[in-house]
Order: structure tokens, then C-alpha cells, then sequence
């Protein structure tokens, strides 16, 4: 099978990232422990980056009442895909299929003034939407999936600059694990389902499109895709079938604003609404995933890769340096593995090319004797006979490309 046509399914199932089985429910994935190693990475990183760049964290509960699902409009325009309601204590709550009237709500506990603006809301919120049972795919189309969801509040004279460094942003992240090749698209009014006047979407969708020239990106139009609440932007990147998904989104809303009644204090002294744009980078941990292992043939780089580096002896004669080695490395927060096994050392070799390992580390009677190593790098497959300290460099210097970084505004 050629390299590129590898489904994530398949990749998954090799790697042991997850699986989904008929007793948990369809469309509900379970994380194994690889898995929930590449999850907790994306998920570190990303908050980091998220937190370098302004944005502030926050949490909010799985379920809500329903009169905040009405409020929000999600009821009226976004019912289909919301499970039913439970009933507790007499009242009804929904699964929450977004975050926005959470956030909303938090932005709302306090009174905001004109310098508290922009404000710039983020958590990694786990959501509930109901798909229909033949449109499920792997970790591409599922039913509870967690977004790196995130809500910027902002005077109408900020909006723009706001749009434009949300894209910027998604653009980091796309850059930072390798994708080059993806498509932008502006999603439009669709006039049989949406909140405010044709108006107030021309002129939303005409901010959208400037931030994408601005960016340098060209775009198709999505007539009609556009939330209830209002138009977006949204990045897509392309499976190894040759289908598209959307990952990166950012979504302007000039609704929830007024229907939640939001307001701030302006320097005239008096209330003013401010706007709002939803956005998630990764669009889902379970989507981008799915994309990262197709894209890498789930040759993840040293800093992503669940484990990093596999320590091989030649003999058990190697045994106790070898566990000095692995030590040390574990101290330093590398994830390590130690074959133990009683295999020949080619087998042992093939066996962590197999599992993509991105690092293997070679110890025989050479290396005991000299307190070195021979390292052996997926990527080249070349061996090279190093000592402790310049191993550590190597991997040091590996490890940092995964660093987050502030974002300049200008790309």
C-alpha cells in the first residue's frame, strides 16, 4: 500500500491511538494510551501558545439549561444536531453542542470597561452533536469531540485586528505541524436559517475577506455555509482520500452579543455592545488528528511523538548502563522505552521502525566501555556514535522546535 493512501483509521489501529467500540455508543471515541500521550502534546502545546498570545482560559460545564439554549438561539436554529434534553430537578438541560453562551456568560459576570477590551476566552471544551449514523468516519466525523474552542469580545473599532490576528494564528499552527497545503473559504448568509439583517452579514463577510487578502490567501465562497449566527473563515485540509475537512475556523457573531444583551463601558461613559468571533485553530483534537496521521504517516516529529526514542541492547551484558541511560533521559523528561528482550538486535531495530519510533539509542560492548551511545534517527537511518552530553544536545535541540511562540501580528 503506497504511503499516501494510509487512512487514519488504519494508521490508528497500528499505532494504538483509539478505538471506538459498539458497547460505548457510535461515534464516541475512546483514547488509548498513545493516543491520550499525542492529545495531552497537542493540547500542552496549544495552551501555551494560546496563553503566549493573549488569550485567557477558562472552563465550563458539559451541560446547560435550556432557557441559555434559547437565549443563545441554538434551540430555534440548531436543535437538529443537539441530543435531548435531560431532565433534572424539574428543569431541563442540554449537552452542549458549543461553548459561546458559557463564555458569554463569564464575560457578563462583572462589569467590562472600554480598557478591558479585547478580551480573548479559550478552553478545550468537550461537545455533544448529533450526526447522522452514515456520516460517522474514524476521528473525522464523530459525535462528542473536544474543540479548542474560543470566544474574542471586542469593540466594533477592534473587530478587524481581531480577525486578522485569529487568522494569523490558525496560520502558525498549520505552519507548526508541517501543513503547507490547504484551502480558504468565506461561508456565507444562509437566508432559511440565520440570525440579523442581510446587512449586517455583507458587511460581516466583507471583514472576513479582507483579513484573507491581508493574509495573502486565496479563496473559494461557501454560499449559504455560514453559521446561524454569522459568516466565518474556514481553513480545510485534505485527507488521503482526497477529501476535504474543515479544521481552523473563526466566525464572526454581531447576534449573541445583543441577544445576551452583552455591553461595556465606553470612554463616553456610556453602554456600548461590543462584537464577537468564535474561532478553534485545530477545529477538533479528533479531526486534526486524523489529519496530523495521514499527513505524517504517523511519523510524528521528535517533539510530537508519543514516545521519542527507544533504548536497544546488544547483549544483557549492556544492561545495567543501558538502565543509568534510560534513567537519566526519564529524569529529563524524555519519553523512553527500554527493549528488554531477549530478540537479536536487527529485530529489535525493525521492530521500532514498525512503531515509528523517531529515535533509536544503540547500546553495545563499543558504547559501555566508552559511556556513549549509537544513535540511530528514523529520518535517516543513519547510525552515529555520540557521547551522553551530545546525545542530550541533539535531543535538546529536537525537542525545542515543538516550543510555542508569540505570534507577531504582521505574517
Amino acid at each position: 500500500m503506497e504511503k499516501n493512501n494510509i487512512s487514519h483509521i488504519e494508521l490508528g489501529k497500528h499505532m494504538d491511538i483509539f478505538t471506538k467500540l459498539p458497547e460505548v455508543g457510535q461515534g464516541l471515541v475512546l483514547w488509548k494510551p498513545h493516543g491520550a500521550m499525542l492529545r495531552y502534546l497537542l493540547e500542552k502545546f496549544s495552551q501555551e501558545a494560546h496563553i503566549l498570545n493573549g488569550y485567557q482560559w477558562v472552563y465550563t460545564p458539559h451541560i446547560g439549561k435550556s432557557n441559555l439554549w434559547e437565549t443563545s438561539g441554538h434551540l430555534d436554529y440548531y436543535k437538529d444536531s443537539m441530543y435531548n434534553p435531560i431532565e433534572i430537578d424539574g428543569e431541563e438541560y442540554y449537552l452542549k453542542p458549543m461553548s459561546c453562551p458559557f463564555h458569554v456568560l463569564i464575560y457578563k459576570d462583572g462589569i467590562k470597561s472600554y480598557r478591558d477590551l479585547p478580551i480573548r476566552y479559550a478552553e478545550y471544551a468537550s461537545v455533544y452533536r448529533y450526526e447522522l449514523s452514515g456520516v460517522l468516519h474514524g476521528l473525522t466525523r464523530v459525535r462528542g469531540f473536544t474543540q479548542d474552542d474560543a470566544h474574542i469580545i471586542a469593540a466594533p473599532e477592534q473587530i478587524e485586528e481581531e480577525i486578522f490576528r485569529a487568522l494569523n494564528f490558525s496560520l502558525y499552527i498549520l505552519k507548526k505541524f508541517n501543513f503547507t497545503k490547504y484551502k480558504a473559504y468565506i461561508a456565507t448568509r444562509n437566508s432559511a436559517k440565520s440570525i440579523g439583517s442581510p446587512a449586517d452579514w455583507e458587511k460581516a463577510e466583507s471583514q472576513l475577506k479582507q483579513a484573507v487578502i491581508k493574509a495573502g490567501l486565496e479563496y473559494e465562497i461557501d454560499e449559504g455555509g455560514g453559521a446561524f449566527y454569522g459568516p466565518k473563515i474556514d481553513l480545510k485540509l485534505t485527507d488521503n482520500s482526497g477529501r476535504e475537512w474543515q479544521c481552523s475556523t473563526i466566525q464572526f457573531d454581531f447576534n449573541l452579543p445583543e441577544r445576551f444583551q452583552m455591553f461595556y463601558i465606553g470612554q463616553d461613559g456610556q453602554k456600548h455592545t461590543p462584537m464577537m468571533v468564535h474561532r478553534a485553530l485545530f477545529g477538533s483534537i479528533e479531526r486534526f488528528t486524523a489529519m496530523l496521521l495521514e499527513h505524517f504517516n504517523g511519523e510524528f516529529p521528535f517533539w510530537l511523538s508519543p514516545v521519542q526514542a527507544r533504548i536497544l541492547t546488544v547483549s544483557n551484558e549492556q544492561k545495567k548502563f543501558a538502565e543509568s541511560v534510560y534513567n537519566r533521559l526519564k529524569k529529563e523528561g524524555y519519553r523512553i522505552e527500554f527493549d528488554t528482550s531477549d530478540e537479536p538486535l536487527g529485530a529489535k531495530i525493525r521492530n521500532a521502525e514498525i512503531s515509528k519510533i523517531p529515535v533509536t539509542i544503540i547500546i553495545g560492548t563499543k558504547e559501555q566501555q566508552a559511556s556513549s551511545v549509537t544513535v540511530r534517527t528514523r529520518q535517516d537511518k543513519k547510525q552515529q556514535f555520540l557521547t551522553l552530553d551530545a546525545l542530550f544536545r541533539m535531543l535538546e535541540q529536537e525537542q525545542s522546535i515543538g516550543k510555542a511562540e508569540y505570534i507577531h501580528t504582521d505574517l
